[in-house]
């Protein structure tokens, strides 16, 4: 498993153990360098323990990986030395100066020393920090310390970048600054692979994988996925009573999945102009007021509760 044809992460059969608990279910799959790779999925999914393992802090109970061409399980030092990790508690120190933390972490991360001062004039630039740079790391929001933590993961220049939930517990600006800046570092040709649980992230990616209990269950680019519901349509339903019209239409035949979105539902069927025919009068007859119904297209979050749905009516 080298990266002979610019892989930056392979990955074959993995697994992952805990007792009688499976983890990480026979998972596969590539990531191309410079690529933005999505790892997305509700929590439990899986998707923390594998980037545990391709970082080297967890060794697999079977399968084979490789990242930047070095084996998970024989050489977790070297990988450490060539990749940026990231997780949403953000390993920073409270009681210590934002400076305090760079510096930290050039040690840590084994930065030349004559390359020490570049790399923290370049991190403190990159996350607009210069001027807090003297400022006790507690008092930051949320939005700069991700940042900070994101620059203290790439002093050393790595190749590879792991970003486990990064955005997770800021706020919507804060995460669209942040995404802004994973872009900046993918187009100076680095790899990033990143979790997620917010489906407008999942949209920032170039190609995603869903991961469910432990599996991969569906892998490609965005407009792939969303490509794959086309023998499906998705109407949004807008009436005065969501929860009743809800339990009404999963009652109805032809309807494979109705799920809240805002204050109304999308509803995935099969054939669309049977569905348009059936859905008022089921709702008159309940006293329920249809204020809108439209076709739509596929959202990430629709591709992700079909094919969600899907698997459990699988499993069954």
């Amino acid at each position: 498993m080298t990266g002979a044809k610019g892989w930056a992460v392979e990955i074959d059969n993995l697994v992952k153990t805990f007792g009688s608990f499976v983890a990480v279910d026979h998972v596969s799959l590539k990531v191309e360098k410079g690529e933005i790779f999505g790892f997305l999925g509700p929590n439990g999914a899986g998707k923390s323990t594998t980037i545990r393992m391709l970082c080297g802090l967890l060794k697999p109970t079977s399968g084979r990986a490789s990242v930047n061409g070095y084996d998970v399980a024989t050489e977790p030092e070297a990988i450490r030395r060539n990749i940026g990790y990231m997780s949403q508690k953000f390993s920073l120190y409270d009681d210590l100066t934002v400076e305090e933390n760079i510096d930290f972490f050039t040690g840590i991360y084994g930065v030349p020393r004559e390359k020490r001062t570049e790399r923290k004039e370049y991190v403190l630039r990159m996350a607009e920090i210069t001027e807090r740079r003297q400022a006790k790391t507690h008092t930051l929001s949320g939005g700069w310390k991700q940042r900070l933590a994101l620059g203290c993961a790439i002093l050393h220049e790595p190749p590879i970048l792991f970003l486990d939930e990064p955005t997770s517990g800021v706020d919507p600006i804060a995460r669209r600054a942040f995404w802004a800046l994973i872009h900046d570092l993918s187009a100076a040709g680095r790899t990033i692979f990143v979790s997620t649980h917010y489906m407008d992230e999942a949209e920032n990616c170039n190609r995603l994988a869903l991961m469910y209990r432990g599996k991969v269950i569906a892998l490609g680019a965005p407009a792939e996925l969303k490509h794959q519901l086309n023998s499906h349509h998705i109407l949004r339903v807008d009436s005065s009573d969501v929860l009743e019209t809800m339990r009404a239409l999963e009652a109805m035949p032809g309807i494979h999945d109705v799920a809240v979105f805002g204050g109304g539902l999308h509803v995935t069927v099969d054939d669309l102009d049977a569905a348009k025919g059936r859905i008022p009068p089921a709702l008159a007859a309940k006293s329920i007021e249809l204020k809108r119904m439209e076709r739509i297209v596929p959202s990430m979050e629709d591709v992700f509760v079909a094919m969600i749905a899907a698997e459990d009516r699988q499993a069954a």
